[in-house]
């Protein structure tokens, strides 16, 4: 069946005079915003018929139609989608491997001579790390902020400061 086949400007004012004649019971039950919304609605097909639109609609509708079904029946299609699906598995596969190969690099720690081939780092004692954060603040001149420990029950003691600076409490 083509457009051509089908007598739409009847079907369009039948359409139209229905949806009338049902705005006009939504305006009674429902008042005047649904009537006129109801009213809106009714009045698009007989104005898509006269813009020509309506045509317009029918091609889309068609070709979406032939696309879905040549999806669907289409053995070449799913083996396609098949594919697709087969990518997207091992892309994800993969990305998890990596992450677990880059998580186990990171926190073992190579062997001299080892097979992983990264430079090994010796483990800097306490007074050298101390003496290069001394040797930081004297460059920059600034001072790095303390760190104080706060009891075990005073979970909230800076959140209350902060509050209290606020001016809330």
């Amino acid at each position: 069946m083509t457009f051509n086949d089908i007598a739409w400007l009847p079907l369009c004012a039948g359409l139209t005079a229905v949806g009338v004649g049902l705005s006009y019971l939504t305006f009674r039950r429902r008042g005047v915003t649904a009537g006129l919304r109801a009213t809106a609605w009714s009045l698009l097909p007989l104005a898509a018929y006269l813009t020509g639109a309506l045509q317009t609609l029918w091609n889309i509708g068609a070709a979406a139609v032939g696309f879905v079904t040549g999806l669907v029946l289409s053995p070449a299609v799913w083996a396609g989608v098949v594919l697709a699906g087969l990518s997207a598995l091992l892309f994800v596969v993969s990305g998890t491997l990596r992450g677990r190969a880059l998580s186990r690099t990171r926190t073992a720690r190579p062997e001299p001579g080892g097979a992983a081939g990264a430079p090994e780092r010796p483990a800097a004692p306490k007074a050298a790390t101390s003496q290069t954060a001394t040797s930081k603040t004297a460059q920059t001149g600034k001072t790095a902020p303390r760190q104080v420990e706060q009891p075990a029950g005073d979970d909230f003691s800076d959140i209350e400061a902060i509050l209290k600076r606020r001016g809330i409490s």
